[in-house]
């Protein structure tokens, strides 16, 4: 035998959708599965995610302590104020320009810049 003669397996719709409703009704799990048909759980896996079936899929829950969920929040918190003095510090900036553009206007500049020019403002 060679080196590369690796027997590659196909296997029909009708076979994968087998395995799937199999798993679905629960009575085996996917390496339950897998050693009694002879298929990888990583293939069974990438049955799954092939018609989508998400539900199939492992679910993983993260188990936390009340200092984690608590420290959570207050970053959670920290995050939406952090948020909420950009959008801020954002409109400040636009009423800025805003002023500029008014006052170059009425004072018979060209632009801004050259107000800012006149002004010594770095742009």
């Amino acid at each position: 035998m060679y080196k590369n003669d690796k027997v590659i397996r196909r296997y029909s719709e009708s076979f994968k959708l087998k395995i799937l409703d199999e798993l679905t009704a629960g009575k085996l799990n996917k390496y339950q599965l897998g050693k009694a048909y002879g298929i990888a759980p990583t293939t069974i896996n990438e049955w799954i995610k092939k018609y989508n079936r998400k539900d199939l899929m492992n679910t993983r829950v993260t188990v936390k302590t009340k200092d984690e969920i608590t420290r959570i929040k207050q970053l959670q918190k920290e995050i939406e104020q952090l948020k909420k003095l950009l959008l801020r510090k954002d409109m400040d900036v636009l009423i800025d320009d805003s002023y500029l553009e008014v006052a170059a206007e009425q004072l018979g500049y060209k632009s801004v810049l050259e107000l800012k020019k006149k002004l010594s403002i770095k742009p």
